[in-house]
């Protein structure tokens, strides 16, 4: 069953045009990320799922309901996790959460939730004095004490170390596993690796692919690019495929026929004797994939603004 549905969804402030027709789904229990360049018409879809914008024209269906028309009872199924919470910086996290919990009808126990995000020992804490990674994971318990079956993640690990980061990751995983359906958006291209089911790319209001991190924009098809130092002693020429050697002394070669050159290159070495060393075989990144298909021109200035004239 899907949890959202978006058809050729429009929204325009004035003479510009943020959204121009998007649609994709988002099916129950999964974690789709929804990336492009700042402008592309991220947020503006966004907040049209959330029920916070009035589109203009398409169709939106939310847990079953359009979030134009959202009642309470609707809005308690969503989570919204922004750049920042704003909260009282004297209470203790327990307080926090306590107080926000009591505006759900079926929220989920506080200690529970202090102990999903990570924050047993800053429970009695003040927010005042949380580092920026644990007001972090308090605004992921903000999001999440109301037990909701929709989550939406705005740029969830923004300044985090990489050790905070991997365990931001760990409770997202540990949310979708518990059957939470995640909105995700977010920069950081190893993230929407690790984090989603599907990937939808949005460039100058429209969408520009969808599909599986490893298969966005045909990434699990593409050319393998394979790299290894060139042997002391031996030159380019006798190698068993033609090569080009790079100033630090490595050759280069790519291929669609990956299996055949490799299983090549590897049977010369081990018949000669002769190590490849620093061998790797690599297809295009997610990151590769994603600049190719928004453009550099998008990422160094994008034609959009959206909430223009919010």
């Amino acid at each position: 069953m899907a949890a959202i549905v978006v058809e050729d969804l429009r929204k325009s402030y004035g003479s510009t045009h943020a959204v121009q027709g998007v649609s994709f789904t988002v099916d129950e229990g999964q974690c789709v990320a929804l990336l492009g360049p700042n402008g592309a018409g991220k947020t503006t879809t966004l907040e049209v799922l959330e029920g916070y914008l009035h589109r203009d024209s398409g169709r939106v269906e939310v847990l079953g309901a359009d979030p134009q028309h959202a009642t309470r009872a609707w809005r308690e199924q969503i989570g919204i996790v922004l750049q920042g919470t704003a909260v009282d910086p004297y209470l203790s996290v327990r307080e926090t959460l306590t107080r926000t919990a009591q505006f759900y009808a079926q929220p989920r126990d506080v200690d529970e939730v202090i102990k999903l995000v990570g924050l047993e020992e800053k429970a009695d804490a003040r927010v005042l004095k949380l580092s920026g990674g644990q007001q972090r994971r308090l605004d992921v318990a903000y999001g999440i004490i109301g037990n909701p079956r929709l989550l939406f993640l705005d740029e969830p690990t923004t300044g985090f170390d990489p050790s905070a980061r991997r365990g931001a990751w760990d409770l997202v995983n540990d949310l979708r596993s518990l059957g939470t359906t995640i909105m995700l958006t977010t920069h950081y291209m190893d993230e929407a690796q690790a984090l989603a089911d599907n990937i939808v790319v949005i460039g100058a209001g429209r969408v520009v692919a969808k599909g599986t991190p490893d298969g966005l924009g045909g990434r699990d098809t593409a050319a393998m690019h394979i790299r290894f130092r060139l042997p002391d002693g031996v030159d380019a020429s006798s190698l068993p495929v033609a090569v080009t050697v790079d100033h630090h002394g490595f050759c280069e070669l790519t291929t669609r026929d990956d299996v055949k050159v490799l299983n090549t290159l590897t049977g010369w070495s081990l018949k000669q004797r002769v190590p490849l060393e620093g061998l790797v075989a690599t297809r295009p990144s997610l990151e590769d994939i994603y600049l190719s298909l928004v453009g550099r021109d998008l990422l160094d200035g994008d034609t959009t603004t959206e909430g223009a004239t919010k």
